[in-house]
């Protein structure tokens, strides 16, 4: 399996960037700032993508596809949103290429230009309500509750694999709904699924919380989110959900007849996340070994390993096995028994342990005779010997443990880095020697805000929605303040 991968002590950045690789989960393409999902990865994303889906649609959403373009023009319509989204724009103007007349090549053909340029979509809000513009008419046809599964392209300076790349994978749900009142509900709900998926299912902790109006969405009133804690004491914007009240209704001229004939404009909602959850299915809980996998999501949750001399041994290693592949795949769990012999049991194992499959059944001649597997768990790295006619309840069992003790180790981390500081020196030593989570006063001002963010690049990472009133003072500006907010440097 080649060297070691750099330790996180050494450099987190490095460690995480040779991980991503050898992890086979993703590489750099040809084209600057986009990635190549590999199938490894890609099977990680897609077992996520089943997950969210299911639960979007248990509540009540439905899937669709809009278009990957979008006309210039509706970017104009809605100020905030263009402003915010106007320096990631990729644009496209023209819709033909041509061969160079001195043979180097195809360039541009100048008399092919688009008569309005478009541009590739950064997010599709305004391409999205110029359609429901056509699909509402009535409060008959409210709420629509409509996802897409789709790229989306931000022009980015520097990226990096999964975290920030030009290009991306992601989910966008654009709501519309008669009330005020049931659009903040949508927002809400979806941030509550959010975190629960996170929580549940990738096994990261995530604080819930309201977005300062610097942060918001551009377009939006209100921006909620989760943020996760990763291991380097950076937090990690794991998924937001917008009201949108009736900026997009505005824009676009989205009315409804009331139930009493009169015209109103309806409200509105977006929320997504993206393969930047890759990103801190990695970072919260791999060591300097490799992958660590939360079993619900990882591709193979079990590997069978044989070890043996000859292809005599082999034949009879695969026959004892071949039931329990039955077995446990008749319980739902995926299996993948390892019969190469190109590659010997040690180069397997160190495999294995580098892509983060939560258990490693192994099997020689001495397991045959006693009719037991060696079992080891990816999270703690411990093994034991444990009956044949056991070890489909005993995997069972570990698979959920593994899955609590990772969330559990994840939970204990936050915990012992979320740190309460009431003076700017306090803040400023914490964000330099331990990192993680600063709870601290903030008087409520972007000036405030800017200013702490230039001088230690730590930014207001949300208001938590739990947070309770609690007189005091800013910790930079010592003007009042009703509550703490969490800062932290960023991702």
């Amino acid at each position: 399996m080649g060297k070691k991968l750099t330790k996180r002590a050494e450099d987190y950045s490095k460690w995480y960037n040779e991980l991503v690789v050898r992890a086979d989960l993703a590489e750099n393409s040809g084209v600057r700032g986009s990635m190549v999902i590999k199938p490894y990865g890609y099977a990680i994303w897609e077992k996520m993508q089943a997950e969210l889906d299911r639960m979007f649609k248990e509540t009540g959403h439905e899937n669709a596809y809009f278009p990957l373009f979008i006309p210039k023009s509706y970017l104009s319509r809605e100020a905030d949103h263009v402003e915010g989204f106007a320096k990631e724009c990729a644009v496209v103007t023209h819709y033909r290429l041509k061969n160079a007349e001195d043979g180097s090549g195809v360039i541009v053909d100048p008399d092919a230009k688009l008569e309005e340029e478009l541009i590739v979509r950064p997010t599709s809000e305004t391409i999205i309500w110029d359609t429901y513009k056509k699909w509402i008419q009535s409060y008959r046809d409210l709420p629509v509750k409509v996802n897409q599964w789709a790229n989306v392209v931000r022009w980015e300076m520097r990226t990096r694999l999964f975290l920030r790349t030009s290009e991306f994978l992601w989910q966008e749900g654009h709501t519309a709904h008669a009330t005020k009142e049931e659009a903040i509900e949508e927002a809400e709900l979806m941030m509550n699924i959010y975190a629960k998926f996170a929580e549940e299912f990738m096994a990261v902790p995530v604080v819930k919380g309201l977005k300062t109006e610097s942060e918001r969405f551009a377009g939006a009133l209100e921006t909620y989110c989760i943020e996760a804690l990763m291991q380097d004491g950076k937090a990690l914007q794991a998924g937001t959900s917008h009201f949108l009240g009736q900026n997009f209704a505005k824009a676009f001229d989205v009315k409804y007849a009331t139930k009493d004939g009169k015209q109103e404009y309806v409200w509105a909602t977006s929320w997504g996340v993206s393969t930047r959850l890759m990103g801190a299915l990695v970072m919260t809980h791999s060591d300097d070994n490799g992958l660590v996998l939360p079993p619900k999501l990882a591709p193979i949750q079990v590997v069978i390993v044989p070890i043996y001399k000859g292809e005599e041994q082999l034949d009879a290693i695969s026959e004892r096995v071949a039931g329990l592949v039955q077995e446990l795949r008749a319980k739902g769990i995926s299996v993948k028994f390892d019969n190469r012999d190109t590659h010997k049991p040690g180069w397997k194992f160190n495999e294995y342990e580098l892509k983060g499959v939560p258990v490693r059944l192994g099997i020689g001649m001495r397991d045959m005779e006693n009719n037991t597997f060696e079992v080891a768990r990816r999270d703690t790295l411990e093994k034991q010997t444990v009956a044949a006619d056991q070890v489909v309840d005993h995997v069972s069992a570990l698979l959920e443990d593994i899955q609590e003790n990772i969330f559990k180790k994840a939970i204990d981390y936050r915990a012992t880095h979320i740190t309460e500081v009431d003076t700017f020196e306090d803040f400023k030593e914490v964000l330099e020697n331990k990192g993680g989570f600063i709870s601290a006063h903030w008087d409520g001002t972007a000036e405030t805000e800017d200013k702490i963010k230039e001088l230690t690049k730590a930014t207001i990472r949300c208001i938590p929605l739990d947070a309770k009133a609690e007189e005091g003072v800013c910790v930079y500006s010592g003007k009042p303040s009703g509550r703490r907010v969490l800062f932290a440097k960023a991702y």
